[in-house]
């Protein structure tokens, strides 16, 4: 495959900014378009960009300012409300939420100013425990790997910026405590109402979120939204998350286009301003969407795999016209795959795919069938350092050369050099900071050991009900360890009563009655057990859990719980 606007065949794109960093000319301009700045929009209307990942903004209405999004910290809210302070001294008085994923700054403002209502869709609690509960350990994971939290600051290495934004958590505002306030008006259907003495049309617009919506300020012709962003939208999100249904988004940018605002605020980026071109640039946003979807079908009913449909589905060259649209984030070669994996599953008609080998067995015979290791380093080596693109191939061979059993420190630099070269080569922030973290943990300069257990972290447990803390140990259940075992197990803490049934390799959710044993304690000392500063036999020795009934099978029971606190 030739060079494309995403991927070059060389170093000739490649630029280091002042800190040294590494990257493709096209990323390090976009970092000036994320750059810290308080637009004022308009009388009364503010955005504020580069205080973290999300903007925050204000509205001013009759009765006082509105609070749209509230980062992610407190800290970073604090801040945020410091630079509003710089253009207004009014009130705060209400807070509105886009969607779940920028909620975790809204103390800063209850503690401080008199908000009386805080408004959001009703499935926001939802979604917030969703992600901090069972996959938890696979979702924190993602975000380091798609945001480059480990990344070094500066150096080849260093953090460029995360494409809807300079950084994830913004290293000034440590240490990010959380500061969420659940809605007290919520919605869950289009609906309008009055905020501060404005009206306020909410209408639910799914975009990365099921929970989005898009604002409507017809008095100031102002829309918030969560559909348009300072990059092609992002139908696959690296990190992992639920399948974002092109179609769905179509119809939320459609709606935007209708209001016919002349001042259009998101989540991420700068603010737009004028009818007409709002018109024009959302219109292209809207067909970028639709053409990855028409394409993507097309082409799969030809018969194209996945791959196959990452080299032929290529964004049209006007779609680089505009930073809107360029690929800055994610990259159109996965959204296709994604949008047939949502609409098909994951088989995509490769019979390779259908009854694969395991990784490291398949590693093994496609070495073996290629000369052996020294010739696929070599084969390796030399992709590396030519000039005709072979670089997804050297990243094949890499791979598989780590994947093997004997894999060598040898093999474990070739493939960082390697991601390395793809890191600084691609547009897309996303692939950069999951390449160079990958790079970095291979050889040795970081470890990211501890984002492959499950242990949980103690601002992740205090959020949930004991019933959560308890039942989320069914998606750790080692089944092995459960031969033969039909046991129901009671837990109660601070008098909460709950329970599992381990039965059938599975271990399910009960109210707790009518156990065969149960374990008493405190929340606080489970917390422990589940953050991994304490475990189970310990908290018994200690009688800090008391045991009603045979202690020795609730010890057998546990110990299949794939956790280093039940073990």
């Amino acid at each position: 495959m030739g060079d494309s606007p995403t991927l070059a065949n060389d170093d000739s794109r490649v630029v280091a900014d002042e800190q040294g960093r590494l990257a493709d000319q096209s990323l390090h301009d976009h970092t000036e378009r994320l750059a810290p700045k308080m637009f004022e929009v308009a009388d009364g209307v503010w955005c504020l960009v580069g205080n973290g990942l999300s903007n925050q903004t204000f509205i001013r209405g009759p009765e006082g300012i509105i609070a749209i999004d509230t980062g992610e910290s407190v800290e970073e809210m604090h801040s945020a409300l410091s630079q509003l302070r710089r253009f207004s001294a009014e009130p705060v008085v209400a807070v509105v939420y886009t969607h779940f994923h920028y909620v975790n700054g809204t103390t800063a403002l209850t503690k401080r100013e008199p908000v009386g209502a805080i408004w959001g869709h009703e499935r926001i609690v939802g979604n917030l425990e969703r992600s901090a509960t069972e996959i938890a350990p696979a979702y924190s994971r993602g975000l380091v790997e798609q945001f480059g939290i480990q990344l070094p600051d500066e150096g080849p290495d260093g953090l460029v910026n995360v494409g809807l934004g300079l950084a994830y958590r913004m290293k000034h505002h440590a240490p990010s405590s959380p500061g969420y306030v659940a809605a007290d008006h919520t919605f869950a259907e289009s609906v309008t109402v009055n905020v501060a003495g404005l009206q306020m049309s909410v209408t639910p617009a799914p975009s990365d979120a099921d929970d989005s919506v898009t604002l409507w300020f017809p008095q100031l012709s102002v829309a918030v939204h969560n559909l348009v962003w300072p990059a092609l939208f992002n139908v696959f999100a690296i990190r992992g998350e639920e399948y974002r249904d092109p179609r769905v988004l179509v119809n939320g940018l459609d709606h935007l286009r209708s209001l016919g605002a002349e001042h259009l605020l998101a989540t991420h980026g700068p603010p737009m301003s004028g009818a007409q071109d709002i018109e024009r640039r959302v219109t292209a946003y809207r067909d970028s969407i639709q053409f990855l979807w028409d394409q993507t079908v097309r082409w799969t009913n030809r018969g194209a795999t996945g791959p196959e449909l990452a080299h032929r589905v290529q964004m049209p060259p006007m779609y680089d016209e505009d930073w809107l649209t360029q690929q800055h984030y994610g990259l159109a070669e996965h959204h296709v795959r994604q949008i047939r994996a949502g609409l098909f599953g994951f088989f995509d008609g490769d019979p390779a795919g259908l009854l694969p080998l395991d990784t490291t067995e398949e590693a093994a015979r496609m070495i073996s069938a290629m000369g052996g290791v020294e010739q696929v380093r070599l084969s390796c080596v030399e992709a590396l350092a030519g000039t005709h693109n072979d670089l997804r191939w050297a990243l094949s061979l890499a791979s598989r050369l780590v994947q093997q059993p004997r894999a060598t420190d040898q093999d474990r630099q070739l493939l960082a050099e390697v991601l390395r070269t793809a890191a600084r080569r691609t547009t897309s922030a996303n692939v950069r900071n999951w390449c160079l973290t990958h790079a970095l943990d291979l050889d040795g300069s970081i470890d990211v050991s501890r984002l492959k257990t499950h242990r949980f972290s103690q601002r992740q447990v205090a959020r949930w009900s004991v019933e959560t803390a308890v039942s989320v140990l069914r998606v750790l259940v080692d089944p092995d360890g459960l031969t033969g075992v039909d046991f129901h197990l009671a837990v109660a803490l601070d008098g909460v009563r709950t329970g599992l049934h381990f039965r059938n390799h599975v271990a399910c959710p009960t109210d707790g009655h009518d156990a065969q044993a149960v374990l008493i304690g405190s929340r606080s000392v489970w917390d422990q057990i589940l953050t991994g500063s304490s475990d189970v036999r310990a908290a018994m020795d200690s009688e800090n859990l008391l045991v009603e009934g045979d202690a020795a099978q609730v010890l057998r029971v546990l110990a299949a719980i794939d956790h280093p606190g039940f073990r």
